[in-house]
């Protein structure tokens, strides 16, 4: 599973990377998480599952989701309190449910 994970400077997504990437090792899924900004997302060529947006970009979510999918991937809003998942476990469980087509809240 590839995911990119955006944020507006690529800072805090580092953290949600890094978290998700040690759930899914755990977990024993293959995973490949990194942290960017859109421009990040702009510059990809197009090997992406899953694009995970932090909650501040909520109002570019459209344009983000163009992006993703015009590379393949699903794009993907976090919640609000994403942050506080300290292990990564409700993240995994999140990027899990949009691979599978499930319709939470992100």
């Amino acid at each position: 599973m590839r995911i990119l994970v955006v944020c507006g400077a690529g800072a805090s997504s580092t953290f949600v990377a890094q978290r998700v990437r040690s759930a899914a090792e755990r977990s024993g899924i293959a995973c490949d998480a990194h942290a960017g900004s859109e421009h990040t997302l702009a510059a990809n060529d197009g090997d992406l599952d899953i694009v995970l947006v932090g909650p501040h970009l909520a109002a570019r979510m459209d344009d983000i989701r163009t992006g993703a999918a015009t590379r393949g991937a699903r794009a993907v809003l976090l919640p609000d309190d994403i942050f506080t998942d300290l292990d990564g476990t409700r993240t995994l469980a999140l990027v899990e449910q949009a691979l599978n087509g499930e319709d939470n809240h992100v």
